[in-house]
């Protein structure tokens, strides 16, 4: 079964409209940019635009210290209901710092030092196992990667749902998800893992972006679809989900503030 995201997300943005997120604000810090940055920053205030959500970008120069940042986000928290710091940040910048600078009440990617939401990749996925019927509860998990806002909430998540979880890391051996159940991506390297890396009806989670020849890319094969049993292309599986859930997640800590 290969995941429609924009339908999934369709579903979210719907519920979305019905429960008035319309006059919202959005704020988002960018340091420099990419191609995988500017994709999700055009992503993002389309979506805003369709829900009547308000979007506050403020661009920072790519050489900003920590100490500029933190007075970009300062700005931007006074005047709006939620923040995204679009990530990764310039090596010069202490992201630790700025990231613990987010008020946990406007942060929808739940990655301050105490969130009040789950990172929407987390909830993206939470719903893609839901929709497809996938137990997670003793089931073989293995997620690629330890970042921020994939691996890191990802492996925490199917913890906290009872899957048995080993995280791989960059360099390590793929071995591991020759038995897994369930295989999260997030390393962003295109094509990392290929069929021969996976066990026959896996549930492959491919959260991983990056740019391959001008496109955007996951660490998935796409051949690995012929293998899995549930498996999410990129573009169009996770991420669309994750975009939805960013703006699921604005509209509760607005109602968490109210």
């Amino acid at each position: 079964m290969v995941i429609d995201g924009k339908r999934i997300a369709e579903a979210v943005l719907e519920d979305l409209e019905n429960a008035g997120i319309r006059g919202l604000t959005l704020g988002i810090l960018i340091a420099g940019s990419d191609a995988v940055t500017d994709s999700f920053v055009r992503t993002k205030a389309r979506t805003a635009e369709r829900l009547g959500v308000a979007v506050h970008r403020e661009t920072i120069p790519e050489t900003a210290t920590t100490e500029e940042t933190l007075s970009a986000l300062a700005r931007i928290a006074s005047s709006v209901d939620g923040i995204i710091v679009q990530l990764p940040l310039p090596q010069q910048i202490n992201t630790e710092t700025v990231l613990a600078a987010i008020p946990p009440e406007k942060d929808v990617d739940g990655i301050s030092a105490s969130p009040n939401v789950r990172p929407p990749v987390a909830e993206a996925i939470l719903e893609i196992l839901a929709q497809t019927g996938t137990q997670i509860h003793d089931a073989a998990a293995a997620v690629v990667g330890k970042g921020r806002l994939v691996g890191k909430p990802a492996a925490a998540l199917l913890a906290e749902k009872g899957a048995h979880v080993s995280v791989i890391q960059h360099g390590d051996s793929l071995d591991a998800l020759k038995n897994a159940d369930i295989v999260v991506l997030g390393a962003g390297e295109p094509g990392l893992v290929t069929p021969a890396h996976l066990k026959k009806g896996v549930v492959l989670i491919d959260a991983g972006t990056s740019e391959s020849s001008g496109k955007i890319a996951g660490d998935a094969d796409p051949a690995c679809a012929e293998i899995a049993s549930v498996f999410t292309p990129v573009p169009g599986g996770v991420g669309p989900i994750a975009v939805a859930m960013i703006f699921k997640n604005l509209h509760t800590l607005a109602a968490q503030s109210r």
